[in-house]
């Protein structure tokens, strides 16, 4: 029953009135407490937080300059890669250029070869040509002195018929 007493005389007490020990004591607590927030939590959340906002800027900046050296890796290989295909092009111009150079320079030889083979065939017919003239003129010469022998009923000398067959044979160059 105490209690039930001691509570209606905190009950009957109007809550305007002031009293010195439980405010001062009021304003103590809340003094040692913010002291304590204050100087001892509140440096080691903001310690944290500022590490952790370090932390994140400087994954901010390593990711920028990741990027920044991919890109820059990126356009290096672009670059050789677009070396790679002049270099490639260049490559294939100047083999095509050789094998039309090549195939000219073949087709230029085989023309020479072919003019070449006519020509000494040209030749070879002429001289053919030429030797073949020249037996069948001291065959007929021959004939023709035998004929004329056998008609002057003599005999031409060697020396004779070789005279002969000149004379004939410079009378058929010269026309």
């Amino acid at each position: 029953m105490n209690i039930f007493i001691l509570a209606n005389e905190a009950a009957a007490e109007s809550p305007l009135s002031f009293k010195l020990l439980p405010a001062f004591s009021t304003v103590a607590v809340f003094l040692i407490a913010f002291g304590t927030f204050a100087f001892v939590v509140w440096p080691k959340i903001t310690k944290a937080l500022d590490a952790r906002d370090e932390k994140i800027l400087s994954e901010i900046r390593a990711a920028e300059a990741a990027q920044a050296k991919a890109k820059a890796a990126q356009s290096e290989f672009e670059k050789r890669l677009e070396e790679a295909r002049t270099a490639a092009d260049d490559m294939i111009r100047k083999a095509r250029a050789e094998a039309d150079r090549q195939a000219d320079e073949l087709r230029t030889r085989s023309q020479r070869e072919l003019d070449d083979m006519r020509l000494r065939a040209t030749q070879e017919l002429e001289s053919a040509k030429r030797t073949a003239l020249a037996e069948i003129h001291a065959v007929a010469a021959t004939l023709a002195t035998s004929v004329a022998g056998k008609i002057l009923k003599r005999e031409i000398q060697p020396s004779d018929q070789k005279r002969l067959v000149d004379e004939s044979l410079s009378e058929m160059t010269s026309r």
